[in-house]
Formats: structure tokens, sequence, C-alpha cells
């Protein structure tokens, strides 16, 4: 990593050159000071819990870079249909039109969403296990000595992923809920409920865009 920056990192997770400001966005998300870390090298400097949030914001960078993606192959069919749409004239055809194309946008990422989740779900123990550490060392941000629930086909040990203690759970297919001793406070991060997140904001952001 000599000479890469965390900027560099998260570009290369997004697939292409982001900027300043992109990547401040992503790292405020996983509660680091984007000030301090966008231009900073990565190297020995860096903490495992600061490696592990960065690790985190990278993870954000790809999922939305694949969503992007698929959006970008649809553009063309969108904007022929909005234009064709945007030629009605009686105000209910404008409705429907808008309906049409929050449906597509829908149907576009319910497909990103499948695919990204599948690829997550099936990856190896050893990055699941770096994920899972990460997401521990973001939650005891909230929670101080936490323990930790997941999958019952998974095999990591409290002490693999630095917590009390290590409870499963058949509801959980990937990812881990991370819960203070007593169970008052949880913080779920199952990769579902994480995806789940950048889909609610996507239609919700072309909902706005459609109908106000």
């Amino acid at each position: 990593f000599k000479g890469i920056t965390v900027k560099d990192l998260i570009s290369l997770a997004a697939g292409n050159k982001i900027s300043v400001a992109e990547a401040c966005k992503y790292l405020s998300e996983v509660g680091l000071c984007a000030k301090e870390y966008v231009n900073r090298e990565v190297n020995e400097s860096l903490s495992g819990g600061e490696l592990k949030r960065i690790e985190i914001a990278m993870i954000n960078a790809d999922a939305e870079a694949k969503i992007t993606e698929m959006k970008d192959k649809e553009d063309k069919k969108l904007k022929e249909a909005i234009e064709r749409l945007n030629r009605q004239e009686l105000s209910s055809a404008e409705l429907e039109s808008k309906k049409i194309v929050l449906a597509k946008k829908k149907e576009i990422l319910s497909e990103v969403f499948e695919s990204t989740l599948a690829g997550l779900e099936n990856a190896p123990s050893d990055v699941k296990l770096a994920h899972y550490k990460a997401m521990v060392e973001v939650a005891k941000k909230i929670i101080e000595n936490p323990k930790a629930i997941i999958a019952e086909n998974e095999s990591f040990s409290a002490s693999d992923l630095g917590v009390i203690s290590v409870e499963k759970d058949s509801r959980i297919v990937a990812g881990i809920i991370v819960q203070s001793e007593d169970g008052q406070v949880e913080v779920d991060m199952q990769y579902s409920t994480l995806l789940q997140s950048v889909w609610d904001r996507e239609i919700k952001s072309v909902s706005d865009i459609l109908f106000g």
C-alpha cells in the first residue's frame, strides 16, 4: 500500500476515481473524521480499528458503484420512456408515466440488491471475518462490551470477533447483530440490513424527484 491513500482505496472499491467530497461521505458514514483520513496514507500508522472502518467504507462504495453501473446501463431506455411519457397531455397519463419510471427504477435496484447480497453472503470466511470484526469495532462506539449474534452455519469465536460472547440465530443468513450483554441495546449489521438502507435511500431519491 506504499503511497496509497485512503481516498485511493475507496476509489478502487468504487471502480472509478471519486471526488474528495464523495470519499468524505463514505468515511463519515463509518464514523471517521473525513478531513483527517481522506488523504492519509495507508500504512502501519493506522490502527486495526481504523482499517476496519475503512473496509466498511469500501464496501459501501462498492455497493453504490454496482447500483450506479446497473442504472447507467438502463439510462438510455429510461430516457426514451420518459420523453415519450412527457409528451402525454393528460395529467393522469403524466402520473402513470412517473409510476412506470419508479417501477423500472425499483426493478433495477432490486436486481442489484439481490446480486450484491448474494456476493456478500457467499464471500469466503476470511473476508466475512474481516467484515465482522470491522462491524464490531464500529458498534463498540455505542456498546462497550458487546456480544455478537451470527448465522448458525458460521463458526467464528468470541475471540475471533473481539466480543464477550457469540450466539447463533437461524434467522440470520450473513452479517452480524451486535448486542449489549443484557440485550437492551442492539446494532443490526446483517448484510441484508446494510444493503436495504442503500436501496431505501435510492428509492426515496427517485420518488422525491418524480413526485416532489
